[in-house]
C-alpha cells in the first residue's frame, strides 16, 4: 500500500512538472495611462495587446498588471502587461511566475531597444539590461539575466539630451505605417517561443 501510494505521488509529481513546462509567461513592458498608448516605449504592450486582438482575448485587471490567457496547441500563454511602471516591472514578472509555478526558461520579456533599427529583432537567451530600467529590475528581482528578452528596435534617432523625450515619444508616420507587418512577426515569435523553443525562434527570426 506504502508503495502503491509512493508510486501514485511520484507520478502526479511528474504530470505537474509536465504541465509547468507548457506555460509560459510572455512579458510585454511598458508604462501605464493613456498618454504612453503609443509611446516607442511601449512596444512590449503594443505586441500584447495585438496579439490579444488577434486572438480574441480579453486582459483582466489581476495583481500587478494586465492578464490575458492564451492557449495554443496545447501550451497556455499568460500575456502580463505589469502595471508598476517600468521601473518596478521585476515586481510584477516574479509574483506572476511564482503564482503559475513558470520556469525561467518559459519566460520571454519583450522590450524596446535603442541601440537596433527600427523594427529590428534581437532575440537572446540571457544578457544585460543594456541601460533599460525594466530590465534592470527584473534582472535585479529574480537575481539572474538568464531569461530570454525579445529586444525590439527603436532606432537612436534622436539629438544629444533629447533621449527620454523620444522614447517617450511616438511614433512617426514612416514607422507607423511598418508596425502592423512587425507585429504580426513579433505574434508568431511567441507562439513560436513556445511549440518550437528558444534555438529556433532565435533562427527563424534574428535579424529579420
Amino acid at each position: 500500500m506504502i508503495k502503491w501510494i509512493t508510486k501514485l505521488f511520484s507520478s502526479t509529481q511528474k504530470e505537474e512538472n509536465i504541465d509547468n513546462m507548457k506555460k509560459y509567461l510572455i512579458v510585454g513592458l511598458g508604462n501605464i495611462g493613456a498618454e504612453y498608448v503609443n509611446t516607442r516605449h511601449n512596444i512590449g504592450f503594443k505586441v500584447l495587446d495585438f496579439l490579444a486582438r488577434k486572438e480574441n482575448l480579453s486582459f483582466e485587471t489581476v495583481k500587478l498588471g494586465s492578464l490575458a490567457e492564451y492557449k495554443f496547441k496545447g501550451r497556455t500563454f499568460f500575456l502580463l502587461k505589469p502595471n508598476t511602471y517600468m521601473n518596478l516591472s521585476g515586481k510584477a514578472v516574479k509574483y506572476w511566475m511564482d503564482k503559475e509555478n513558470i520556469p525561467l526558461e518559459n519566460i520571454l520579456v519583450i522590450t524596446d531597444d535603442l541601440n537596433l533599427s527600427f523594427g529590428t529583432i534581437r532575440i537572446k537567451p540571457k544578457g544585460s539590461d543594456g541601460g533599460h530600467n525594466g530590465l534592470k529590475n527584473i534582472n535585479l528581482v529574480l537575481n539572474t539575466q538568464n531569461y530570454t528578452r525579445y529586444r525590439f528596435g527603436i532606432s537612436d534617432q534622436f539629438k544629444k539630451g533629447q533621449q527620454v523625450d523620444y522614447v517617450l515619444g511616438e511614433w512617426n508616420a514612416e514607422e507607423d505605417a511598418k508596425l502592423t507587418e512587425r507585429l504580426e512577426t513579433s505574434a508568431e515569435i511567441i507562439k513560436t517561443f513556445g511549440t518550437a523553443g528558444l534555438e529556433n525562434t532565435m533562427t527563424t527570426f534574428n535579424g529579420k
